[in-house]
Formats: C-alpha cells, sequence, structure tokens
C-alpha cells in the first residue's frame, strides 16, 4: 500500500486527528485492570495470571515497533494504521471467543499476541509523518497524537465497567464486552486510515508556509543518523534505560490500579468501591493523556534533558510520598498517582522529539521503533513487581497499604537510575552522522515512489 501524499490545498492539521483515531483506540490497553477482578473471579486467576494478557501486550507492542519500524517508515503510515486496525480487533474477538469457552490462553493469545501486534504497529504509525509535518514544534505534534493512547482509557475504563454491569462480570459477559469493543474499535480506527496523508518534499522543506512555519528548520538539515547506526550510540541505550525505568514505575501503578486504591484503603472508615476504583482509573487516564499533550509541548520550550529531570527526579519525590503518608490520606495518594502517571505519558510524548533532537528525523520511527523495545521489558518489570510482592505479601497474611510498600521502594530506586542515565545523554558523535545529498536521495525517491 503505497503512502497518500498530500494534495497542494491539505492541512496539516488534519493529520493528528488521523493520528487520534487510532491512538485513542489502542489506549484502551490502558483499561485492562478494569478486566482484572472478573476475569479472576470468573476464571479462578490470581493477580499475577489476570496480567498476563496485559504484559505480552505491552512486549509484544515492543518488538513489534522494533521489528516494524523499517517497514512503517517504507510503507507509510497508511499500510501501518491498516495492520494495525486489523490486529487489533481481531485480539479482541480471539479474546471474546477465550472468554466464553473459559480458556484463558485465547485471552492471552488474542489480547496479548495479536492484539498487542497491533498496539506496536499501531503506535509508531503517525510519529515519523507528524514530525515531518511539524518541524516546528515536534513535542507538541507527537505529544497531540500520542495523549490519545493516554486517554484511551479515559473513554473505554467507565465504558468497560458499564458494559460488564449491564452485561455481566461473568464469563459470558466478559465475551461479550470484548466483542463489542472490537468491532467498535474498527470502525473508529477506519477513519484514521482514510484520512491520513505524508507530506510533500515542498511541504517537508517548509516551502509551503500554510502547512509549516517559515523559519522552521527543513527536514533535511542538521544532524541525520540511520537507525542502524543509531543502536550503536550510547545515546540511544541511554535514552533506552530512561524510557524503561519511568516507563516501569508508571506502569506499575496503571495495571494494578483498580485493585490497588481498593487495597490501599479498605481498612479505613472511606472504603474505595469498585465504581469508585473505575473512577479511579479514569482520572488516571487523564492525567496520562494530559502529560502527554503538556510535558511535551513544555519540552519545546525548556528542552528534552530538563523535562526529563523532572519526570524522573519529581516522579521519584511522589513514589516517595505515597509510600509513607498515601494511607492516611486519599486526596494525597490520588494526587501523588495522578503525577505519576502524567511524568509516564510525558515521558512518551517526548522521546520521539527527544530522538529527533538527538538523530535527526531521518528514519526517525524506525529509531523509535526500536527504542520502545524498552517499553516491552518494562510491560514485564513494572507489573510482575507490583502483582508479584502484592501476592507474596497477601499470603504472608499482610493487607492494605502494606502489600505495595515494598514495591514502592524499588521504584523510587528504578526512578534514580532513569536520572544518572538522562544527565549521560550527550550530543551525538559526527562519526555516525550521514551526509545531507544522501538522505535527499532516499527522501526523493520515496516521493516518487509513492506518487
Amino acid at each position: 500500500m503505497s503512502p497518500p501524499v498530500a494534495p497542494p490545498a491539505w492541512s496539516r492539521w488534519l493529520v493528528p486527528p488521523a493520528a487520534l483515531s487510532v491512538h485513542l483506540s489502542i489506549g484502551q490497553a490502558y483499561a485492562w485492570s478494569v478486566f482484572k477482578p472478573p476475569l479472576e473471579s470468573s476464571l479462578n486467576l490470581s493477580g499475577t495470571q489476570s496480567a498476563l494478557p496485559f504484559q505480552l501486550a505491552i512486549v509484544m507492542l515492543g518488538l513489534s515497533a522494533a521489528f516494524g519500524g523499517t517497514l512503517v517508515e517504507r510503507n507509510g503510515p497508511r499500510w501501518a494504521m491498516t495492520v494495525a486496525l486489523i490486529c487489533f480487533s481481531s485480539g479482541f474477538l480471539i479474546s471474546a471467543l477465550g472468554a466464553e469457552t473459559k480458556q484463558f490462553w485465547l485471552i492471552v493469545l488474542g489480547y496479548g499476541f495479536v492484539g498487542g501486534i497491533g498496539l506496536g504497529i499501531g503506535y509508531i504509525s503517525p510519529v515519523s509523518t507528524l514530525i515531518k509535518w511539524f518541524p516546528d514544534r515536534p513535542g507538541m505534534a507527537t505529544g497531540i497524537a500520542i495523549m490519545g493512547f493516554g486517554g484511551g482509557a479515559l473513554i473505554a475504563s467507565p465504558w468497560t465497567a458499564q458494559m460488564l454491569k449491564s452485561f455481566g462480570s461473568d464469563n459470558t459477559g466478559i465475551a461479550q464486552s470484548f466483542l463489542v469493543l472490537g468491532l467498535s474499535y474498527a470502525v473508529f480506527m477506519t477513519l484514521g486510515v482514510l484520512l491520513v496523508r505524508v507530506p510533500r518534499t515542498e511541504d517537508l522543506k517548509g516551502e509551503d508556509k500554510g502547512k509549516v512555519a517559515a523559519n522552521a528548520p527543513g527536514v533535511l538539515s542538521g544532524v541525520q543518523v540511520s537507525a542502524n547506526s543509531a543502536v550503536r550510540t550510547p545515546q540511544f541505550w541511554c535514552l533506552w534505560v530512561v524510557l524503561c525505568m519511568n516507563v516501569t514505575a508508571g506502569i506499575g501503578i496503571l495495571e494494578k490500579a483498580a485493585p490497588m486504591i481498593t487495597d490501599f484503603f479498605a481498612d479505613t472508615s472511606t472504603p474505595v468501591t469498585v465504581s469508585a476504583a473505575a473512577g479511579f482509573v479514569a482520572l488516571l487516564s487523564a492525567a496520562n493523556m494530559a502529560g502527554r499533550i503538556g510535558w511535551s509541548s513544555t519540552s519545546d520550550l525548556i528542552g528534552r534533558k530538563n523535562i526529563y529531570r523532572v519526570y524522573l527526579g519529581v516522579g521519584a519525590i511522589m513514589y516517595a510520598l505515597i509510600a509513607l503518608f498515601g494511607d492516611s490520606s486519599k486526596p494525597l495518594f490520588i494526587l501523588c498517582a495522578l503525577v505519576i502517571l502524567s511524568f509516564y505519558g510525558g515521558g512518551f510524548a517526548t522521546v520521539p522529539a527527544y530522538l529527533k533532537d538527538l538523530f535527526g528525523t531521518y528514519q526517525v520511527g524506525a529509531i523509535h521503533g526500536r527504542l520502545l523495545t524498552a517499553w516491552s521489558l518494562a510491560g514485564v518489570l513494572g507489573p510482575l513487581i507490583v502483582n508479584w510482592i502484592a501476592d507474596h505479601q497477601k499470603n504472608a497474611g499482610k493487607h492494605g497499604a502494606s502489600l505495595y510498600d515494598t514495591s514502592f521502594i524499588i521504584m523510587i530506586g528504578l526512578l534514580a537510575i532513569g536520572f544518572v542515565a538522562n544527565e549521560l545523554v550527550r550530543p551525538v558523535n559526527a562519526r555516525h552522522h550521514i551526509p545531507a545529498p544522501r538522505e535527499a536521495v532516499d527522501v526523493e525517491r520515496h516521493q516518487s515512489e509513492s506518487a
């Protein structure tokens, strides 16, 4: 499928809504915790087991983004969005069959493996295109799209909770909910497939002032590094550590958000109800979404390294406050969790612009895809730390906030590691740079082939 090139009158502001339609859909992954209690009850699963579909989905997200990044660059955003639509929706349909037949492995296969491939390809599908359309504001541009992934649960969490209430929280009700989600997201993601366009060469160079600011740097100017060269630089691996630590710290809360807040205040005079816990998940999604556009736009003003200092340093302080005082104050617990999730989302939205600053726009989508393998590890590590320790503490007879104290201390240590890695980021050595004429030839050939 050839990438559709924008006609002369095409507005670049139509591209972010196309990206949003995909990211809002695949962002349903962040509402997985709403499915955990009914799955555990209907299929007799532990908290660690019920996290498996989510964990595998995040693993496949990173792996498919890494291996598919070059294909996305070559075939364009429409091809990538189509693949994402097919895989993501099919994952729900397979999961529906698994829930109906009480075959948990089918849910793991469908939601985790097949759906996870859709997550990865869909996640990176618009990034390179958006950076090329908005060379003057890369942080804002990627933030607009990627905030959809963070905000997907804001829609999916209450929607899923209502479906489980209407259909029932047994295996049949779960199956029906999976079915509705799969079909609905297929329709919504089709909008992005139909709307997305890649810029013409003259738009890339900033000659069309209606689309690109007159003073914006040309996409072919400055440092340019190929994906194969980027992975050989220390800058790439420092950013890999930064992303992995920031994601682990955020996803540990997000994956277990609903049962976590219930456990934290179970022994107080104001316990958290199931509906309130679902509302907490939606709030976290809102913070995740707001952080993606708010913090990434801020990074355009104060710089990428400085904003990551905020994510990692202040994030560690938030975790310390929850560990020390969270169970004595519900507003404090909620506020700190919201800040952590805003940093979590902001980290995702800022990293493509950080990569663009370090490696240029040449193959930035492929480099981004390779970097997302950090998300694969974090998707396993974060939920594993929180769930395994909580299960172990519960078996030892502990309850309430004490189920999570050790996990939070570990998260503080991980954020400190990420902070140090961010401080080690330096400009890329000139020996890794690609001469501008070579990239220009590549871009011109890509445009001519797709015309």
